[in-house]
């Protein structure tokens, strides 16, 4: 499987995607054969598929003309999805009011929460989580220090 510098497509990407209104989201060289450039966009609103058809459009050509992946390659761009990872302080005020799945430390142990995120701050999260057999539900806070990781979650 062929290595390709991801950092230096990173570079050659973002400034053109942050210019059209996207973040660079993802970027991920993948594939049974290795031959595939996985490029994920975001922005405020929703991502369409003519969002990622016009990435595609633009992003080709510029990689096609930096030499930085030789020989042939398939690009795929899409968006995180509906379940996206979330990555980062910023992630989390953006998504403060959405319904995430949150895995942390309690004690020596780990616990997942899934419940709508309340609070964002420089100290961690709040998430209100159904409470158990009809009982009210209950806010339970994670300090920065003690998030494993965390995602959107996609009610059921």
């Amino acid at each position: 499987m062929p290595t390709w510098p991801i950092p230096s497509i990173k570079e050659l990407l973002e400034p053109t995607l942050n210019h059209m209104g996207y973040e660079l989201y993802a970027l991920d060289q993948s594939g049974q054969s290795g031959r595939t450039l996985r490029i994920s966009i975001d922005r405020t609103e929703p991502v369409t598929i003519e969002d990622c058809e016009r990435v595609s459009r633009i992003a080709g050509p510029l990689l096609d003309h930096s030499n930085l992946i030789a020989g042939p390659y398939d690009l795929e761009v899409s968006s995180p999805g509906a379940e996206r990872p979330l990555r980062n302080h910023h992630d989390y005020e953006r998504f403060n009011g959405k319904r995430v799945n949150v895995r942390y430390r309690s004690g020596e142990a780990e616990a997942i929460v899934e419940g709508q995120l309340v609070a964002v701050d420089q100290a961690g999260i709040a998430v209100q989580a159904p409470g158990a057999r009809g009982r009210a539900p209950v806010i339970i806070h994670i300090g920065w220090e003690d998030v494993v990781a965390g995602r959107l979650a996609v009610a059921i």
